[in-house]
């Protein structure tokens, strides 16, 4: 274990070797301010890095993982990330980013107890209620539990947008906008989910 250690922060010296041969001012002006234009919301997953999926290095991108990438709007960690993401870092698009293939979405309604994340998932088996009829109308399993996903982040997209830390936002005239993802372990690449919104209106017209 301790060699495995040992290991991670030999890693990390070389990364930030790296880094200063490529540009000898990055961590400066990292340790000065962060001003990140997007907020990700991801899943906890190990196979989903945030920063490298999409290319950014530290700095441009302030993110929040959970189990599932949910937006609950009674968790308090989401809405503390949301709320420093929109009023302080005035951050202009927020990606709710779920990923194929995702043990959480799967767990929420495979009938099997787990403990506590059975309660965290609960919004998830609420939208399989909610779609019952499309959803088993698809007789594959995998193919079943990606709709599930896609459902999923659709309806983070719709309770982030809800929430009363964007809509203020828009009140004040801040832009921003909410977009729907899906990231494809298989191959690395995103699908949008074609279900951003940029104003109250937007929210309405869409759900």
């Amino acid at each position: 274990m301790h060699s495995l250690l040992e290991g991670l922060k030999l890693n990390n010296r070389r990364w930030a070797a790296g880094k200063l041969a490529v540009d000898p001012g990055f961590f400066t002006r990292l340790a000065n301010q962060q001003s990140p234009e997007f907020l990700w919301i991801g899943c906890s997953d190990s196979r989903v890095p945030a920063n490298e999926i999409v290319g950014l290095d530290p700095g441009e991108l302030f993110v929040h993982r959970n189990v599932a990438n949910l937006a609950p709007p009674q968790d308090a960690n989401y809405l503390s990330v949301l709320q420093f993401a929109v009023d302080v870092l005035k951050v202009k698009h927020i990606m709710v980013v779920g990923h194929y293939g995702c043990g959480g979405v799967t767990a929420a309604v495979d009938g099997q107890r787990r403990g506590l994340v059975d309660h965290w998932l609960h919004p998830i088996r609420e939208v399989y209620a909610e779609n019952r009829q499309t959803l088993e109308c698809i007789h594959d399993d995998r193919e079943r539990m990606d709709r599930l996903c896609e459902l999923s982040v659709t309806r983070q997209v719709k309770n982030v947008a809800s929430d009363v830390f964007v809509q203020d936002a828009w009140a004040r005239g801040q832009e921003i906008s909410v977009h729907g993802w899906v990231y494809s372990i298989a191959d690395g690449l995103v699908n949008d989910l074609n279900v951003s919104v940029s104003s109250p209106a937007e929210l309405q017209a869409l759900f």
